[in-house]
């Protein structure tokens, strides 16, 4: 009889159903105490009144309240939730005035003081009630890991940094051709070594796992005929690497393998694909910037007052076929911060202006480059880009480095 696998959704799309929902229920509340309080006050059409809880739900997102960091840290996500809404509701406060009706609406500064602290309240709501779910294990999983040597301790270590489950209990099966079982494993209070002398299967059951993964250091001698009764009794048997890129949006680029990258999916698209994606990257930045114009008009006019120089700051980078372009950011450091080259941005970096540092926490400083995207240098998802001065040094470090330059680099990589 074949289980099926019990792996959860992600906590992110989660959130995102969570604020969804409850801005959807609210808003209409919200707006019916607003407006029915004034005599003949018109309500909104439909395209208008949608504007706030989508400019919300977006400017969450763009500030990050939706990557894996905000998801653990409640406490932080929701100091940085008010200032998210209160971005997001200018900017569709601001466009409601300026377009013409059905999507814009002659009363947007009293929608403005409704929209704050209604999206405030559901912001909230949503990552509490995201709180009690994790509380009650909705968000961990169950990794039987066959290898117990440095691959699987590098698997362990990024599934907790990157993966896009917020939790995992590991079961390790040590595989004949691992030396030994890595010593930082099992000082590990969230890994357990199985016994594996009743076969993989019993050890599988008994964990309770969700998924294999198979990660040895070395790969001879794998107990092919046991993975595969793992497999036909119902419990996914991944690889290394092609987990690894499920979980994390990324590839471990340390133990890329030639071979996985010969016989991996994705050289080729068609020309309705290669469209869409663009029509995709086009109709999501111009969102984004009509959305944010506001925002970004605000944080350039504090970038120029603080010291007087550019607001703008444009660098080379390398994108898609190693071509150089120019990049758009705010700029956060000071105007001599490369009087003796370039040189890597670091943890706490003197160079960084009060304005910057802010703008980089908030990520305010990174909406310039949806005209790069506009402007066909960047598309909206892909490898974010490294300047000249630093991919040949890359490319001698890191192995496949200079494939990333087969796809247009990315705004969110």
């Amino acid at each position: 009889m074949v289980t099926p696998s019990r792996a959860g959704p992600a906590a992110g799309p989660v959130l995102v159903l969570l604020d969804t929902s409850f801005a959807l229920i609210a808003w209409p509340l919200a707006l019916w105490l607003a407006l029915s309080g004034l005599a003949r006050a018109p309500w909104p059409g439909m395209p208008a009144a949608a504007l706030h809880p989508l400019a919300c739900v977006l400017f969450l997102y763009a500030l990050g309240l939706y990557r894996r960091d905000a998801l653990q840290q409640t406490r932080r996500s929701l100091g940085r939730a008010p200032f998210a809404v209160l971005l997001g509701s200018a900017g569709a406060s601001i466009l409601a005035t300026l377009l013409p009706p059905p999507f814009g609406a002659p009363q947007a500064g009293l929608l403005f003081a409704a929209a704050v602290p209604c999206f405030t309240l559901t912001a909230f709501a949503a990552r509490v009630a995201l709180l009690l779910l994790r509380n009650r294990g909705a968000f961990r999983r169950r990794l039987i890991i066959v290898g117990a040597g440095e691959r699987a301790f590098d698997l362990t270590v990024l599934l907790r940094r990157e993966g896009g489950t917020l939790g995992y209990d590991v079961g390790l099966i040590r595989h004949p051709a691992d030396a030994a079982v890595d010593s930082r494993l099992a000082r590990d209070p969230n890994c357990v070594v199985l016994p594996a002398e009743g076969g993989i299967l019993a050890a599988v059951r008994a964990f309770g796992a969700d998924q294999i993964v198979v990660a040895p250091d070395d790969r001879r001698g794998l107990p092919m005929e046991a993975l595969l009764a793992c497999r036909t009794s119902g419990y996914p048997v991944h690889e290394y690497l092609p987990f690894l890129e499920n979980e994390i949006g990324r590839i471990d680029i340390k133990r890329i393998e030639l071979g996985w990258l010969l016989y991996a999916d994705g050289f080729h698209f068609r020309p309705l694909d290669l469209a869409l994606k663009r029509a995709l990257d086009v109709a999501a930045a111009a969102l984004l910037l009509v959305l944010s114009g506001p925002v970004l008009l605000a944080a350039a006019l504090a970038v120029r007052l603080e010291d007087g120089g550019p607001a703008l700051y444009r660098q080379s980078r390398v994108t898609q076929g190693g071509r150089v372009f120019r990049i758009m950011k705010l700029r956060t450091m000071r105007m001599d911060a490369e009087k003796a080259g370039a040189v890597y941005a670091q943890a706490r970096d003197p160079r960084i202006t009060r304005i910057g540092n802010f703008l980089r926490r908030t990520r305010i400083d990174e909406l310039p480059q949806l005209l790069n995207v506009l402007g066909g240098d960047m598309s909206f998802v892909g490898p974010r880009p490294e300047r000249p001065e630093f991919t040949a040094d890359l490319g001698h470090k890191l192995p496949l480095y200079e494939e990333r330059h087969l796809v247009r680099a990315g705004l969110t990589g």
